[in-house]
């Protein structure tokens, strides 16, 4: 039985899905390809997984698009413009995965959560789909606090459930609005509605959706029958870098953004030189996420690109930006965190490990050396930390995604 995965090259996309794939190749019934471009290709063969490269020669479009050299925020003129360069790619690709799909089609396709073309070319062949999702609170609920809106936490009163409900409306709003705005047609990736008649988002499969975050870290919300909470799957392929070296009898943590936002990654280590005079006692790495370099300042360690699954347990407090791929990883690793939103979906998660008792969140550049001191000092944070690092190593993520994979195409005799 085949089983495509597909997903975009970005590692913070990417890694989950090879984690996914590289689990799924180990049981000898399943045939198991990972479908993205050819600056994933690397990766899929480093984690011993067979790959298929669509798009040729649109890598560098697909970085200016999501990776841009400037902030988006919630900047309507940006976001329109980032849609509609999405959109198109989408289309090309829808097209190109419909020829892959003629002569061999999959018997089961997981996507993650930004192909939202990928279901509906699916769809057009009768291939069952799943969707993951590393970011579920992006996922629109019937209750709860809307994302993208700057970080909000559920509304305890009427009029905070009231403000829930007008921005989730304002949010809902907004996205069927988007296409007129950005002149763009959902049509041209096969979309031709938004919402399901029950209220669930078209571009998420309505069968199975794996959120891949701890629930424990998540708002109560009513969501979609589709979405399983599942955990964070913990994949780093293989990169032929050399572990950092910590010094001995000093406490240290890693200040990283993750792969994306190259525009952030300077003001990132001067916070973290800053941060370094004032912790004389703690050493300081920054992960540049190979995203180009910086001239270390001084008391600070530089590294171009650090492998989160090696190397993440090996510190005592990660200072990062919300992004799915660092928090799940520090969260596995027991680690507390110093959290710095500056993008998407971060605030969202900010606000959910502040409340979950495992971070501290930062705004302004002399607030990051008092949080360190206090998430690596007062113990609770760390005890959380482990608690919920003890709750997603018990029933690892991919365990769980393969059991309902085989359970799905190998279903047992009534």
């Amino acid at each position: 039985m085949r089983v495509d995965l597909v997903t975009p090259p970005m590692a913070g996309h990417l890694h989950p899905i090879l984690g996914i794939a590289a689990r799924l190749a180990t049981e000898p019934s399943l045939d198991v390809r990972v479908i993205s471009t050819a600056a994933a290709l690397p990766a899929i063969a480093a984690s011993g997984v067979t790959g298929l490269a669509l798009l040729d020669g649109a890598d560098e479009v697909i970085e200016t698009v999501v990776n841009p050299s400037y902030r988006i925020g919630s900047n309507p003129r940006l976001l329109l413009r980032q849609f509609r360069a999405a959109v198109a790619l989408q289309a090309d690709f829808r097209r190109e995965l419909l020829l892959a799909w003629a002569d061999h089609r999959p018997d089961l396709v997981i996507a993650d959560f930004t192909m939202g073309a990928v279901g509906t070319a699916a769809d057009e062949l009768g291939v069952p789909w799943w969707t993951t999702h590393p970011s579920p609170c992006a996922i629109e609920g019937r209750t709860g606090p809307p994302s993208y809106v700057g970080g909000w936490r559920p509304g305890r009163s009427a009029l905070g459930r009231g403000r829930d409900a007008v921005g989730r409306s304002w949010v809902r709003g907004f996205k069927r609005l988007a296409p007129r705005l950005a002149r763009v047609r959902l049509a041209d990736v096969g979309v031709t509605r938004q919402y399901r008649p029950d209220g669930s988002e078209s571009i998420y499969s309505a069968e199975r959706v794996f959120a891949l975050t701890p629930e424990a870290v998540e708002y109560p919300r009513s969501l979609p029958a589709a979405v399983r909470y599942v955990g964070p799957v913990l994949h780093t392929p293989p990169s032929g870098t050399s572990a950092p070296v910590l010094a001995a009898g000093r406490r240290a943590v890693l200040v990283t953004a993750g792969t994306h936002l190259p525009w952030h990654k300077a003001t990132l280590v001067a916070w973290a030189a800053d941060a370094a005079a004032a912790l004389p006692d703690v050493e300081v790495h920054v992960s540049l996420g190979g995203t180009g370099s910086v001239a270390p300042p001084p008391g600070v360690v530089v590294h171009d690109y650090v492998d989160y699954a090696r190397d993440l347990p090996r510190f005592d407090a990660v200072v990062h930006h919300g992004g799915a791929g660092v928090l799940g990883h520090a969260l596995a690793a027991g680690l507390p965190s110093v959290v710095w939103p500056v993008d998407y979906d971060q605030f969202d998660h900010a606000v959910r490990l502040v409340d979950a008792g495992v971070a501290v969140r930062v705004r302004r550049p002399g607030d990051l050396a008092p949080a360190l001191r206090r998430v690596l000092d007062e113990s609770s944070y760390r005890l959380r930390a482990q608690a919920l690092a003890a709750t997603i190593a018990r029933r690892p993520a991919v365990e769980t995604i393969a059991a309902e994979v085989l359970a799905r195409l190998h279903p047992r005799p009534e």
